[in-house]
């Protein structure tokens, strides 16, 4: 074979995509679903989403955000709308100090990476950490858009056990002394502590300690991704894990929940060596993270009362989260699920036997929308649960959306009892679903 043919050969597509054979071994699985094709009939207005983690905006005091971001504009107009640092602005740096000083974490500036949103925080650690093949280790159910990440790098991610309580020490234990026995080493620990997406459990302070004294005995990194560490409905704000452990630590924060989504502004607390890395690797990538967005936030932290403001969400956020675990027990009661005391999310578990992905279609139909639960894991499993949100729809419209979901629910209980049918695993698990921003 000439070498002409065979560079022929490696690049040969097919009618839809002539070239289908020269994409990266790491694109197989970066598909769309069909769980992602039904949610652009689900974002109609008159479906009823309980599915994507979108904060209510509305709730903003968009007149004065308005004000501030066209005086912002008006008299810093030129170094907003300019390239800026590959590591972000280091005014916003230093109010990011502030901001997680809140759940305990003692930070420099320097420490500090500004990011897209956080979701290229965990696409920038993956990217400097895991080689084809390592080993990563993530609470069962997991949040999807790291599960897509962690897939795209080639990772192997391997689940344990989360309780009421959060990741169970003593799976994590058992988890990495079983890898260790296979020669397999795990890199790092993916996870969420607090109000955690989509299981909504809160890891216990009690826990923090023992799990990062699991990780530092087994030389595994720990990432914690906290967009949620502010949205507590009952107490102050969890000693974030950072706040015990700088050095084993990667804190991933987001400005997405508690302002706005749109200015995509998210950031990396990382030990010095790895910040190096991290920035290199974003001006690689990105250049540099945009001014005008950043600046945006720092203009809202100095101008407007952003703790009153995250007050303001929590009691909003709450209502909700009653509404939803209310309608819950009025229209579903066979089913079961946890009350999360922060965040967005309720995790469900259905009544036996049915299947949260093949009932979706339905669901569609009726009028309302969730994200099942096979979304949250590497292997196929979660086919019997689903992530139902209460952060966007207003009280009413979380009722009227359970409601609709009982008839959809108590449709497919018959059907089991007719036919006898049980929830299966994903058939083909490989195929990630990578969130759309709505379903994140």
């Amino acid at each position: 074979m000439t070498e002409q043919n065979r560079l022929t050969e490696q690049t040969s597509g097919t009618r839809l995509d002539p070239w289908f054979g020269a994409y990266a071994e790491r694109t197989r699985g970066m598909r769309a679903s069909e769980i992602r094709a039904l949610f652009s009939v689900a974002n109609r207005p008159e479906v009823v989403s309980l599915a994507g983690g979108m904060p209510f905006i509305e709730g903003l005091p968009l007149d004065v955000i308005g004000e501030a971001m066209d005086r912002l504009i008006r008299t810093r107009g030129t170094r907003a709308l300019q390239y800026g640092s590959g590591q972000g602005e280091e005014s916003l740096r230093e109010r990011i100090t502030e901001v997680v000083a809140m759940e305990g974490v003692e930070a420099h500036p320097d420490d500090i990476t500004v990011t897209t949103g956080s979701q290229q925080a965990l696409d920038l650690v993956t990217r400097i950490f895991i080689d084809p093949g390592d080993v990563i280790v993530a609470e069962a159910p997991s949040y999807v858009g790291a599960l897509g990440v962690f897939r795209s790098y080639q990772a192997d991610v391997v689940h344990v056990e989360l309780d009421a309580d959060g990741l169970v020490p003593a799976a994590l234990e058992a988890t990495l002394s079983r890898l260790a026995a296979e020669g397999r080493r795990a890199k790092m620990l993916y996870t969420i502590p607090n109000f955690h997406n989509p299981a909504g459990v809160t890891m216990s302070v009690e826990r923090r300690p023992q799990i990062l004294e699991i990780c530092r005995r087994h030389g595994v990194l720990v990432v914690e991704d906290n967009p949620y560490g502010l949205l507590g409905f009952e107490d102050d704000p969890y000693p974030a894990l950072r706040s015990y452990d700088a050095d084993g630590v990667i804190y991933l924060g987001s400005f997405s929940k508690t302002f706005a989504p749109g200015y995509r502004v998210g950031f990396v607390i990382a030990p010095h060596a790895v910040r190096e890395k991290l920035v290199l690797a974003s001006e690689s990538a990105i250049l540099s993270p945009s001014n005008a967005s950043q600046l945006a936030v720092e203009t809202y932290l100095d101008t407007c009362d952003w703790r009153a403001q995250i007050k303001d969400y929590r009691e909003m956020y709450r209502e909700r989260r009653d509404a939803l675990v209310g309608a819950l027990a009025e229209h579903i009661p066979a089913a079961s699920w946890n009350v999360p005391v922060g965040g967005f999310f309720v995790w469900v578990k259905l009544p036996e036997g049915l299947d949260a992905k093949s009932m979706l279609p339905r669901a569609v139909t009726e009028r309302v929308a969730y994200v099942p639960g096979t979304a949250f894991y590497f292997d196929g499993q979660g086919s019997d649960h689903m992530r139902l949100s209460f952060c966007f729809p207003t009280p009413d419209r979380i009722r009227e959306g359970v409601r609709r979901l009982a008839t959809v629910v108590n449709a497919e209980s018959e059907l089991v009892q007719l036919f006898g049918t049980t929830a299966q695993p994903d058939d083909d698990p490989t195929d990630v679903e990578i969130p759309s921003p709505d379903l994140a």
